[in-house]
C-alpha cells in the first residue's frame, strides 16, 4: 500500500513540474495547436498597443498557464509576460490619472480646474438657456 502512494505521489509531482499540456484555460477545448496558439498570443499582445490594453489582460488570462508555468511555451511566453507587464502599466497610469482628479481636483489644480473638466462645457458653449 506505502509503495503504491509513492507511486501516484511521484507521478503527481512529476506532472506538475513538466507544466501544463495545453496553453489555454479551456483546455483541449481551445486551441491546440502551438502554432495557433502563437499567432493568438501575438495578436492580442500587438493590439493592445493600438489604444486596446484590455487585450492584454485578455491575453494573461486566456493564456494563464503559459503564465503560471515559466518553462512550458518558451515561444508564447514573451508576448504573455509583455502583456501582463503592459496591462500592469497601463491600469497603474490609468488609476493614478483618476484618481488625481477624483481627490484632487479644483483645491490642486486651482484656476486650470475649468478648462480641465468636462461637467461645464454646456456653460462654455452658451448651450444653458433656452431663452
Amino acid at each position: 500500500m506505502e509503495r503504491l502512494q509513492n507511486q501516484n505521489s511521484n507521478a503527481s509531482t512529476s506532472s506538475s513540474i513538466t507544466g501544463p499540456v495545453w496553453p489555454t484555460i479551456d483546455g483541449a477545448l481551445g486551441l491546440t495547436e502551438e502554432e495557433e496558439a502563437l499567432t493568438y498570443a501575438r495578436r492580442f499582445y500587438k493590439f493592445g498597443f493600438c489604444l486596446l490594453p484590455w487585450l492584454w489582460a485578455v491575453n494573461c488570462f486566456y493564456f494563464w498557464p503559459v503564465l503560471l508555468h515559466s518553462s512550458s511555451f518558451p515561444r508564447i511566453r514573451p508576448y504573455v509576460v509583455g502583456s501582463a507587464i503592459g496591462f500592469v502599466i497601463f491600469t497603474t497610469v490609468l488609476s493614478a490619472w483618476a484618481l488625481t482628479f477624483a481627490i484632487g481636483g479644483e483645491s490642486l489644480f486651482g484656476s486650470a480646474w475649468d478648462d480641465l473638466v468636462m461637467y461645464n462645457v454646456a456653460e462654455k458653449l452658451g448651450l444653458v438657456g433656452w431663452t
